[in-house]
C-alpha cells in the first residue's frame, strides 16, 4: 500500500476533489462513480458522500493508496 500526502491551503477539501487533485482518478465523473460505489474509505470507513469535507489530519483510501490531508 502506498501513502501520498496532499497539502491544502484552505480549511477543507471535498473528497471528490482530493481524488482528482492527487491524480488517483482522472475526472470528476470517475470520482463520483468510485465514491458512490463504496470503493473509497475516509478515516477507515466507507464513505459514499462525494462532497465529504476532509480537513488536515483526515485520510482517504482508494485503490491501495492512502491519501493524507495536511
Amino acid at each position: 500500500m502506498r501513502t501520498e500526502k496532499v497539502k491544502i491551503d484552505s480549511e477543507y477539501i471535498k473528497l471528490q476533489d482530493l481524488l482528482k487533485f492527487s491524480g488517483e482518478v482522472g475526472t470528476g465523473g470517475t470520482a463520483k462513480n468510485v465514491i458512490q460505489n463504496g470503493e473509497v474509505k475516509v478515516n477507515g470507513e466507507i464513505c459514499t458522500m462525494r462532497g465529504k469535507k476532509l480537513r488536515p489530519g483526515d485520510s482517504a483510501e482508494y485503490n491501495g493508496v492512502i491519501i493524507t490531508v495536511e
